[in-house]
C-alpha cells in the first residue's frame, strides 16, 4: 500500500507552492514607452477611468486635487499599468480638465496646471464634475496615433556599382 499524497516521499518531491498574492502586475511597456503604440493605448485607456474616478469620488466630498494625486498609488489594480507610469496618467488627466475649463494647461511642470486645479476646486462640487465629464468626453475621442510610433523610413541604400 502506498503513503498517502501528503505524507512525505523521498522518491517524490513535495509539489511546488507558490504564493498567492493576487493578479500579476501589469507589464510595462515594450520598449520606450512612447514609441510603444499598445502602451500608448493602455495609458489613454487609463487616463479615462481614472477621469471616471474622478468623477465618482467628487460626490464623496473629496478635493480633486486629492483625488487626483492618489492615483498613482493604485495604478497597477485600477488602472491596469505599472506604478511607476502613475503619474503619467495623474498629469494627462490633471490637463485635460484644466483644458476642459478652458484655460491653458501648458508643460505639466509648469504652473499652469497647479493654478487651473486651484480654481477649479473652488467651483461647487457639481460643476467640477461638469468639467470632468467634458475633459472625459473630449479624451474619448482623441485616441493615440498608431503612426507616430513607426518608425522613420531610412532612405534607400543605393546598389553597389562598379568602379573602373
Amino acid at each position: 500500500m502506498s503513503p498517502p499524497r501528503w505524507f512525505p516521499s523521498r522518491r517524490r518531491p513535495p509539489p511546488p507552492t507558490t504564493a498567492v498574492h493576487g493578479s500579476p502586475a501589469p507589464s510595462g511597456p515594450n520598449g520606450f514607452w512612447i514609441t510603444d503604440p499598445d502602451f500608448r493605448d493602455r495609458l489613454h485607456s487609463a487616463t479615462l477611468t481614472l477621469l471616471d474616478i474622478v468623477e465618482d469620488c467628487l460626490n464623496d466630498d473629496f478635493p480633486l486635487t486629492e483625488i487626483l494625486d492618489g492615483a498613482r498609488d493604485h495604478a497597477e489594480d485600477m488602472l491596469g499599468v505599472p506604478r511607476a507610469y502613475g503619474i503619467l496618467v495623474e498629469a494627462e488627466a490633471a490637463a485635460q480638465i484644466v483644458q476642459a475649463a478652458g484655460l491653458d494647461a501648458g508643460s505639466p511642470f509648469g504652473l499652469a496646471i497647479a493654478q487651473g486645479l486651484a480654481g477649479i476646486e473652488q467651483l461647487p462640487v457639481e460643476q467640477q464634475q461638469q468639467l470632468v465629464r467634458a475633459a472625459a468626453r473630449r479624451y474619448a475621442i482623441t485616441a493615440p496615433s498608431r503612426s507616430a510610433s513607426l518608425p522613420a523610413a531610412s532612405p534607400p541604400r543605393p546598389a553597389p556599382g562598379r568602379s573602373r
